[in-house]
């Protein structure tokens, strides 16, 4: 049985989508492996240094926790659907199959791959309660990773530092030929899921805390949860908002006090620094529901329709497109110009990619991404054109 779609997730997913991207081209370009000296070094190092803030406060982190949110809910709603743990794992399977496929042959920071391991534990939390499912997200994404970070960084010195593995990359993918692009591919993206390590457990958390709102209906009954929505909508917005200044005055703090560089002060101060990505990430896919709810802002917003069923299809082609579109198998662009051809990307393909899944879900049941994981995930080949 076909699960219903919900326009609106459809639509946050893929206003999420938009705003992964953003971020993901400032590793596409190469920008985000140069250091500091060579950043500065640039002739838009200006611009670029604006851009990067800006990016930092308003989407790094946001849209990847609203991604994840919408994973978990995804999987409430599978579960309503296929009850049985069966079926999720062939899913996962399947995802992670793509994401391994991806982070080798195109783009060393794929996602997909760390989706589907930590997808596996879901099914392990489908028998707590609603209270539960919100305490142990909270606990997974803000409380745990700090508290085991004193002993987890003792082991990532041991490997490689940054500043190397970075460098190596740059060279191979700014001027190294297919084949070393793809091994740079398999090293910097162990390297990188060894040392942010803390990713699983920023993911585990945001899956669980969409299960919740999964099972409450939160997004696919909207208006049968007004003021929960706008309490969280605002009580987020607060929340992060706060917790940007902490974390942005955190240095003069510890100068001023050295007490907050160790012990339980220490240990608070660095879970501060979660807060506020998780709660502007829940406060902007809140505030996106209230506004689709309005009938002037869904007949703009529904743009975004097509894109979200589309949403891993629409992934994997801005990987197929940016990579050698700036590396140096390819195009060649790199960071050398600057985070301007980073935007004029950005400006040109997301309206392509809107109007090409309109145009492909006119004739198809789903995206070719789409079509080859649920076929994977059935063990058979789903009919994908419409009659």
């Amino acid at each position: 049985m076909r699960q219903p779609r919900q326009p609106l997730i459809d639509a946050l997913r893929g206003f999420a989508l938009l705003g992964v991207f953003l971020v993901n081209l400032r590793f596409y370009s190469l920008d985000a492996l140069l250091d500091e000296a060579a950043q500065q070094a640039l002739p838009s190092a200006a611009l670029d240094h604006a851009l990067r803030t800006g990016m930092g406060w308003l989407v790094d982190m946001k849209a990847v926790t609203i991604f994840s949110l919408l994973f978990g809910m995804g999987f409430a709603m599978q579960m309503e659907m296929r009850p049985g743990v069966v079926p999720h794992l062939r899913r996962m399977g399947a995802l992670a199959l793509i994401g391994m496929l991806h982070g080798t042959v195109l783009w060393w920071g794929d996602i997909l791959l760390t989706y589907a391991l930590v997808g596996l534990l879901l099914p392990l939390f489908r028998h707590l309660g609603n209270r539960g499912l919100v305490l142990a997200g909270l606990v997974f994404a803000l409380f745990l990773p700090p508290l085991l970070s004193p002993w987890m960084r003792e082991w990532v010195m041991t490997l490689a530092p940054r500043a190397q593995m970075y460098g190596n990359a740059f060279d191979a993918l700014s001027s190294g030929t297919l084949w070393q692009a793809w091994w740079q591919n398999l090293v910097l993206g162990g390297w990188v899921r060894l040392t942010n390590w803390a990713l699983l457990l920023f993911v585990l958390g945001r899956f669980l805390l969409g299960y919740w709102a999964g099972r409450r209906g939160l997004l696919q009954r909207p208006e049968h949860h007004l003021p929960l929505l706008c309490g969280l909508c605002v009580g987020g917005a607060v929340v992060g908002l706060m917790f940007l200044c902490i974390e942005a005055a955190a240095p003069t703090m510890k100068a001023q006090w050295p007490l907050l560089r160790e012990g339980v002060p220490g240990y608070l101060l660095r879970v501060s620094y979660r807060v506020a990505p998780l709660a502007l990430g829940i406060a902007i896919a809140c505030g996106f529901a209230l506004l689709y709810l309005r009938p002037w802002a869904e007949r703009g917003l529904r743009v975004l329709v097509p894109a979200g069923r589309m949403t891993l299809s629409n992934y994997l082609l801005q990987s197929v497109v940016c990579v050698p579109l700036f590396a140096g198998f390819g195009a060649g662009i790199g960071p050398s110009q600057g985070l301007w051809p980073v935007l004029l990307v950005a400006a040109i393909l997301f309206p392509l990619q809107l109007w090409l899944s309109a145009w492909w879900l006119q004739r198809y049941y789903f995206g070719p991404a789409e079509w080859l994981w649920r076929s994977l995930s059935d063990g058979q080949r789903l009919p994908m054109r419409r009659a």
